[in-house]
């Protein structure tokens, strides 16, 4: 499960300081970190974003006013030195609100509260998919589109329960309704291997093994104990 993310804070030091958590938690993808929520708009309306970290008081237009002007707001979980605004907030149906300073700990307990409602949704389908393999690419219906995913473009397949998401170097995030195992099964063996009951990796994007980490460049994925011998056996490691 990935949870997409923003940092919208007018304060450099404040956004480090938010990044070094964010980074810490697994299941969060820090999609970008903002000065301004206007400059965050796009990407917000692109619907790719989950959760904001949302500072109140800032000098182009305040948190609140900005939650209020959304028409499909993510999670959200204010940021702030203000605690005269907490009530407001919950007001607006936030999911928390942390004081500024706050800790590791009291970050991670309000995100926890995201991560459990995303792992907590019914498997409904979001998308109509059709996954088609041929020699070279698979395509993908979705979302009233097709996507040719080129093989060579595919870096790796991520599981998340009924659904996988297609990551490719290209940087486009595919989701769909589809079961890992299926593409464990039509996928070229030769070209791809399965290395976790979360992910199956493509071949030629491997750069390297280190420990239980697998990279790929400046990314790394986890090898499950299960995977580990198919894994050096590629590596020529019997």
């Amino acid at each position: 499960m990935e949870i997409n993310c923003l940092i919208i804070d007018d304060e450099r030091l404040a956004r480090e300081y938010l990044k070094n958590y964010v980074d810490k938690v697994p299941q969060l993808n820090l999609l970008g970190s903002f000065n301004s929520p206007l400059k965050a708009m796009d990407l917000i309306k692109s619907g790719t974003v989950n959760l904001i970290f949302l500072d109140i008081q800032m000098p182009d237009i305040t948190g609140v006013a900005f939650i209020k002007s959304l028409k499909h707001v993510p999670e959200v979980i204010f940021t702030t030195a203000y605690q005269e605004y907490a009530l407001e907030g919950f007001n607006l149906n936030i999911t928390d609100y942390l004081l500024k300073p706050f800790s590791f700990d009291r970050f991670y307990q309000a995100v926890n509260k995201v991560i459990d409602k995303f792992e907590n949704k019914p498997n409904t389908p979001l998308i109509e998919v059709n996954a088609t393999i041929r020699d070279t690419y698979l395509t993908v219906r979705a979302d009233r589109r097709l996507y040719k995913i080129n093989f060579d473009d595919l870096i790796y397949v991520e599981g998340q329960k009924a659904y996988v998401t297609f990551h490719t170097k290209s940087q486009k995030k595919i989701m769909a309704l589809l079961s890992l195992k299926e593409l464990e099964d039509s996928l070229p063996s030769d070209q791809f291997i399965r290395i976790h009951k979360s992910y199956i990796v493509s071949i030629h994007q491997i750069t390297g093994l280190e420990g239980n980490m697998l990279e790929f460049g400046d990314s790394r994925l986890p090898v499950g104990s299960s995977y580990r011998n198919e894994v050096l056996k590629m590596f020529g490691v019997e």
